[in-house]
């Protein structure tokens, strides 16, 4: 049993232990839910750190190299759109709006580039709680339908928004501490998924990926594959 701060984050826990375990932790455990590690704990609870051999930490960190993913994509397509982009199994996914621009197996590895060149830059993960009036004034100000969309089935209390670099997205999270831990990403197809699966909406364009905390571990997975 250990004694902490009010206030105190699953990552200062960490540090207190060491600084390698610290370097370690994607994600933490608080009484069965996944957190992040910088988020601040003001009660009592039972605390599990989560390394990458955990299934919760792999989800987080690949839920998060999706959220990188989107900053790439937005940063070569600016008037892009994101729905969602969930973890599974496999990897990760993203569906968005392109607003007409298609992409190539070349413009994967474009965006595959820019993904790892916006890692390097060590960016935290920051979560932000809003009120759903803010939030929607957020998301109708940059003209974005889907967002309004996920938006009108959510209540004040539990919307919150995260931010990495210049990407903002409505999440629920949890997220890695900071992009510097993605060390490896391979981006495996591109293609088309109709809005809330509804072939009568919107055709949306969806990007596949995996990621890795390292390349061995990647060129492991592709040669499996």
């Amino acid at each position: 049993l250990r004694k902490y701060d009010k206030g105190t984050s699953a990552m200062d826990v960490a540090k207190s232990i060491s600084e390698g375990l610290a370097r370690k932790v994607l994600a933490a455990d608080i009484d069965g839910e996944i957190w992040d590690a910088s988020r601040p704990i003001n009660k009592d609870v039972h605390l599990k750190l989560l390394a990458w051999d955990d299934a919760g930490a792999k989800a987080t960190f690949r839920h998060s190299t999706a959220h990188l993913m989107a900053e790439a994509v937005q940063a070569i397509y600016p008037d892009v759109k994101f729905w969602v982009g969930p973890a599974v199994e496999a990897g990760f996914y993203y569906d968005m709006d392109l607003g007409g621009n298609v992409i190539t197996e070349e413009g994967l590895g474009v965006i595959e580039k820019k993904m790892a060149e916006l890692a390097k830059k060590n960016s935290a993960y920051e979560r932000k709680e809003i009120s759903k009036a803010d939030a929607i004034k957020y998301f109708t100000e940059k003209g974005d339908e889907y967002k309004l969309d996920l938006l009108s089935n959510l209540n004040d209390g539990e919307i919150t928004l995260y931010t990495q670099g210049d990407f903002t997205d409505l999440c629920r999270g949890p997220h890695i501490p900071n992009t510097s831990f993605i060390k490896a990403i391979k981006l495996t197809s591109v293609a088309g998924a109709y809005w809330k699966g509804d072939e009568k909406n919107k055709q949306l364009t969806r990007i596949y990926g995996i990621s890795f905390p390292n390349q061995k571990e990647l060129d492991e997975h592709l040669l499996m594959l």
